[in-house]
């Protein structure tokens, strides 16, 4: 089932940007009708100079994707697909946090579009036990220290519950829209610039006060802490219980000998 592009469902920069109070978030907007990914798209536009606080949208995606290489249904004109670039200088052990980062953001959007939502570690935001977006973080790194970074975001907003499901298959069960759990259509200039205005918020949070602040607000959303979850990544899987992040945001796990494993880029399965 797709949707078509329309004037009154289509982005506007102009929307978004009469709702902007950032300080360095949306400096330059560029909107797309498709691209690859908006994530892709920034990173060559970073390596072309870009300014720190460019954002690039796009109404849909031909190669989107998530955590673990993970493929991002990215249909026409329903959903949020933004990159964001951020050139502060910080040592690269610090990158993952700002995984916290656009999970704290993306949920303060979804919050402030009337639903209740969760964060499961690293940052997949969930309402009702059901996935309505993600992050993906990548950067480029010198002598340890990031040359640049982007934020990714990908956020199911106004896509048909149907739609999810012949996309995604048996995996659209875990899956849903806004919409679906609000009862009501989104409007996706006032959501994208509430994303934004929070990852700018965020952002500017952790430069100034370091990484306590955006820790502490996560783990109070945090849904994994104290549960037992099965890890799936490049050794063996194990089951193993949550014990919250450290202060660089990865999760600690102890496994079923008592041995405290720290985690980075594993899938992560909820077994209780």
């Amino acid at each position: 089932m797709s949707t078509m592009i329309t004037e009154t469902n289509a982005l506007s920069i102009t929307g978004i940007r009469r709702r902007l109070h950032t300080a360095v978030t949306g400096r330059q907007i560029f909107l797309f009708h498709e691209v690859d990914s908006t994530n892709s798209t920034l990173s060559r536009l970073a390596r072309s100079g870009a300014l720190e606080g460019t954002v690039v949208l796009a109404e849909a995606q031909t190669a989107g994707r998530g955590r673990l290489g993970q493929a991002w249904f990215s249909p026409p004109g329903v959903n949020l697909y933004a990159s964001t670039l951020f050139r502060e200088p910080l040592p690269l052990e610090e990158a993952p946090l700002f995984s916290l980062v656009a999970g704290l953001a993306l949920a303060d959007a979804v919050m402030s579009a009337g639903a209740s939502p969760a964060i499961k570690w690293p940052n997949d935001v969930l309402v009702d036990g059901r996935k309505v977006g993600g992050a993906l973080i990548e950067c480029v790194a010198r002598g340890g220290e990031v040359e640049y970074l982007v934020v990714g975001v990908g956020a199911n907003l106004n896509v048909d519950l149907d739609a999810l499901s012949v996309a995604l298959g048996p995996a659209a069960s875990t899956a849903t829209s806004l919409r679906a759990a609000t009862g009501r259509d989104v409007n996706r200039d006032a959501f994208a610039a509430d994303y934004l205005n929070a990852l700018d918020g965020w952002a500017l949070r952790y430069r100034d006060h370091g990484p306590a602040p955006v820790l502490q607000a996560w783990r109070d959303r945090d849904i994994l802490t104290g549960r037992q979850v099965e890890m799936r990544g490049a050794g063996q899987p194990f089951v193993g219980r949550v014990g919250g992040v450290d202060s660089r945001g990865r999760l600690i796990v102890t496994d079923a000998v008592g041995e405290r494993r720290t985690v980075t880029t594993e899938e992560i399965r909820l077994c209780d």
